[in-house]
């Protein structure tokens, strides 16, 4: 099971997809309907999603086993830097699956129309 996780790219990939899936439905809860709400909603996903995959990609070093203190030790910003780095090209994995699910958003409108 842990080179599910770690070593192989599936799962990984399958967790950055159903976040990208997940983030924008859960700001829909919480923003009005509208185009510009929408907009928000498309902004707001990719700054999470930029975050949480940044967290995702360190947690899987420690996972790895690398140890926190040589994860930082070229210093802080630098690390985060680089992680968030690798969020933002993990964007390839999640960022056409969150443009889908914002796309779907104004189906469930109510009060709204497109």
């Amino acid at each position: 099971m842990t080179e599910l996780i770690s070593d192989g790219l599936f799962l990984p990939a399958l967790i950055l997809a159903a976040l990208g899936f997940v983030v924008p439905r859960l700001f829909a809860l919480v923003l009005p309907e509208g185009v510009k709400p929408l907009m928000l909603n498309a902004f707001l996903s990719t700054v999470l999603l930029i975050i949480l995959s940044a967290l995702f990609f360190v947690a899987l070093y420690l996972w790895q086993g690398a140890p926190l203190e040589e994860i930082t030790a070229t210093g802080r910003t630098t690390a985060v830097v680089v992680f968030g780095q690798l969020g933002l090209a993990a964007a390839i994995i999640w960022a056409p699956i969150m443009l889908l699910s914002v796309a779907g958003l104004p189906r469930k409108w109510v009060k709204e129309t497109w």
